[in-house]
């Protein structure tokens, strides 16, 4: 009777701590996920504002929206790299005033 006790709570333990195991695992791959994607999109943003820097006129006298840096490309359109690395198109009636 006592072995089968033993049994008894040997299992459970072994059920419990697998389940914490996997809960935690999930978590983690949650988080690992998170991590990528933010490293991901600043690897991007880095990189376009590079090559906009190299390829583009920079445009000094206005800044975007909300204070973005503002490029020329050779169609002489105004726009400016979001965080994710994309350029952002916009007219130049919505550009700012540089505040220096």
């Amino acid at each position: 009777m006592k072995n089968v006790i033993k049994v008894a709570l040997l299992a459970a333990g072994l059920f419990v701590a697998a389940d914490t195991q996997a809960q935690v695992v999930k978590k983690t791959g949650k988080a690992i996920s998170k991590t990528a994607t933010k490293v991901g999109n600043k690897t991007a943003e880095v990189a376009s504002k590079g090559a906009s820097a190299v390829a583009d006129q920079k445009y000094d006298k206005k800044v975007g929206p909300q204070g973005q840096t503002i490029y020329i490309d050779k169609n002489s359109a105004y726009y400016y790299v979001n965080k994710k690395g994309r350029h952002v198109y916009v007219r130049e009636a919505d550009l700012k005033v540089k505040i220096k």
